[in-house]
């Protein structure tokens, strides 16, 4: 089926038993989140809560009526396949070929959004608290929204850009948000802020997939080329209604528009992060929203924060072709590669086919460890070893590794500044293991191995042997 937004994208998840639906009433303050999580880690569908809560001063739960609330569209590789419309295998396959300029498609403008149906414009009348945006985890420092696309374009070049950029609620109409230094938007706001001026910004909540995954990647140019490089067609767009900008998602949930003020800074944080701690408190920009505006019986998206998802969108869909450049040019019998999102992007799979000599292992994880700084521990395998699945991996790791011999490191090298191994300027040890099979010490039989059945018959035969 055809995806375009996150509707269609949730009947498609619910065709393909992905989507859970939870009646029961859950609050936004710790509880979704942690269902959620537990969803994530367990392979478990996607949660859509569709009764949510706030609970009030005195602890009593306050409805919100009319929303419902979705996490982890992303968060396996069975979701990252449904929604890139590939098999798992082809998931760096396909994300390469969207990554490739050659195969951007710009988006398309449209007049119409059916989010500019229920739209609040007046300052007076604006109040965030109101949105089902929740508090994920115990450590948080309050709510967060950590599922908006914030599209921006550059004041000067015109460029637009897709981003992710924590929001704190700081006020009725004002969010903490938190811009890394090396990003496109915070480019974008010294410009306008040199010139003394607020840039105006929209952030764009419940979306097509397509969209989510093209906003964590690094790129060239407007991230919308990608999302439409992944469908094979234009992403619809349009123009903010209090804001200059007019690349705005035309089928989002929910959009904020306002301005990213120049020369403000407060407090926002802590918040759990990808490499799965609590980010330290930022002197943050601020964001003053100017317009709110919802589709009809709406849905609010969120990533939960430091889990599967985080990770799919920000560490392992933008980096696993480089990841698959660098090792292919090491050798060419590498035949696919993964960044497990429980490693926090740290650590890299890299599967061979066959080896051509005992050293290329070692070759192949040297040229993982070029391609990107966060990789700091890379494991390469045979294709006998379901690199998608941890258990095998581990597996691996302890029939097929000498911990004496198979094993080097290449220390003083540089990581992420945030990577907890390394010093505060990402300075650390990186590894690389060996776990391939034949390495010429003693001879082994076949690995064991059972087909896969299909339990349903059995299990519907033992219900009638029962009656």
């Amino acid at each position: 089926m055809q995806i375009y937004d996150l509707r269609t994208y949730l009947e498609l998840l619910a065709q393909r038993g992905q989507l859970m639906r939870i009646q029961q009433p859950v609050s936004l303050i710790h509880e979704a989140a942690d269902v959620a999580a537990t969803c994530e880690r367990t392979g478990g569908p996607a949660p859509l809560f569709e009764h949510i809560y706030l609970p009030d001063d005195s602890g009593q739960p306050k409805p919100f009526t009319g929303w419902r609330l979705f996490a982890s569209a992303v968060a396996n590789q069975e979701r990252v396949a449904l929604a890139l419309g590939c098999d798992k295998a082809q998931v760096t396959k396909v994300m390469a070929y969207a990554l490739d300029p050659a195969n951007a498609i710009s988006p398309v403008q449209v007049r119409d959004a059916a989010w500019k149906r229920n739209l609040i414009t007046d300052p007076r009348a604006i109040d965030v608290n109101t949105l089902p945006i929740p508090k994920h985890a115990v450590g948080d420092g309050g709510r967060f929204i950590t599922g908006g696309v914030v599209v921006s374009k550059h004041p000067e070049t015109g460029v637009g850009n897709l981003s992710y950029n924590r929001m704190e609620i700081l006020g009725p109409r004002t969010f903490g948000m938190n811009i890394n230094q090396w990003r496109d938007l915070q480019r974008a706001h010294a410009a306008a802020e040199a010139r003394g001026r607020p840039l105006g910004v929209a952030v764009a909540i419940g979306l097509d997939p397509a969209i989510m995954i093209a906003a964590g990647c690094k790129y060239e140019g407007d991230e919308h080329n990608i999302a439409g490089a992944i469908r094979g067609r234009p992403v619809e767009v349009t123009r903010g209604v209090t804001v200059d900008v007019d690349t705005i998602p035309a089928h989002a949930e929910l959009v904020l528009e306002g301005h990213i003020l120049p020369g403000a800074r407060r407090s926002e944080g802590p918040l759990a992060e990808f490499h799965g701690y609590y980010g330290e408190p930022w002197e943050s920009p601020v964001f003053e929203v100017t317009a709110v505006g919802w589709r009809d019986d709406p849905i609010y998206q969120t990533i939960v924060p430091g889990w599967n998802e985080h990770i799919y969108i920000g560490n392992v869909l933008p980096r696993e072709p480089l990841l698959m450049r660098f090792v292919s040019h090491a050798s060419k019998n590498v035949r696919a590669v993964h960044i497990p999102p429980y490693t926090n992007g740290f650590l890299v799979v890299v599967q061979l086919a066959k080896k051509t000599n005992m050293g290329e292992p070692r070759n192949v994880a040297l040229a993982a460890f070029a391609a990107h700084p966060n990789f700091r521990i890379c494991v390469v395998v045979e294709d006998d070893v379901n690199i998608y699945d941890p258990s095998d991996l581990l597996w691996a790791l302890t029939t097929r590794v000498d911990w004496g011999r198979d094993v080097f490191t290449v220390p003083g090298a540089q990581g992420h500044e945030m990577d907890p191994a390394n010093d505060s300027k990402g300075i650390g040890t990186k590894i690389g293991i060996d776990a391939t099979f034949d390495k010429g010490r003693r001879p082994y039989g076949q690995r064991v191995s059972y087909p896969m059945v299909e339990l349903a018959k059995y299990l519907e035969s033992a219900k009638q042997v029962k009656s």
